[in-house]
């Protein structure tokens, strides 16, 4: 199972948010390849950017950073926030980036990510963000009233469907396990679980789904507050 150490950006500082709140941000740093460079010299294969302040304004707001980024490391990075056209992909996709994350697009032009995967078939994810089972979009802002197992049935040809619980996300109140499961046994794709990783425990509990279906966790807060070492988390998902 694949650990996602997650850089979020909001106005070119790592943040993490409380559920989602772009008013409840905590600032860990203001140099985002850096701390990329640290994630991957403690062992992390993949890293999870997100542009938080493109999700809410539907572009790309945090490019320099990403850039950045992708200039300091040579493990692959998905990147989500903000994509919302073809262009977009193709310039993240030709910049470094290996797998984009769509999000808001999933719901309101889903022929989008139906295109990019035959363009870049395995190189695309949706991610679907949800308050009690329902799917929000625009940075989480607005909620679709469409359940989230629904929507991650209408896309079958995405390289992984990311989950995210908002209420738990950056609360450390420990991963939404059972949503997660449920929501990867009634899909064929990968699932990475996100949202509330507080503790070790809560990686063994995901893996111990991962036939079901999970395939990765993303974790933020835990890595930054220190409650959750990366060695750790690693050795927890790898052995």
């Amino acid at each position: 199972m694949i650990l996602y150490p997650a850089i979020d950006l909001k106005d070119g500082a790592c943040v993490r948010l409380l559920r989602g709140d772009m008013d409840q941000a905590t600032v860990y740093g203001t140099d985002p390849a850096a701390q990329a460079r640290a994630f991957e010299a403690a062992g992390a294969h993949w890293l999870h950017v997100v542009d938080l302040n493109g999700a809410i304004s539907g572009r790309s707001v945090n490019g320099d950073a990403v850039a950045a980024i992708l200039e300091a490391v040579t493990i692959p990075v998905q990147l989500g926030g903000g994509i919302r056209d073809l262009d977009t992909i193709e310039h993240w996709m030709s910049a470094g980036v290996v797998r984009v994350v769509l999000g808001t697009a999933a719901v309101k032009t889903p022929e989008l990510v139906h295109e990019a995967c035959r363009r870049f078939a395995g190189r695309i994810a949706v991610g679907i963000d949800a308050r009690n089972g329902i799917s929000a979009v625009e940075g989480w802002t607005e909620s679709t009233g469409v359940p989230a197992r629904e929507l991650a049935q209408d896309f079958t040809d995405v390289a992984a469907i990311i989950y995210t619980d908002i209420e738990r996300d950056g609360a450390l109140t420990g991963v939404n396990v059972e949503a997660t499961a449920a929501l990867a046994r009634a899909i064929r794709v990968p699932v990475i679980a996100s949202g509330g990783v507080a503790s070790v425990e809560d990686l063994v509990r995901l893996k111990a789904h991962q036939k079901a279906g999970i395939d990765g966790v993303i974790c933020g807060r835990a890595l930054y507050d220190g409650r959750l070492g990366l060695a750790a988390a690693l050795s927890a998902l790898e052995n």
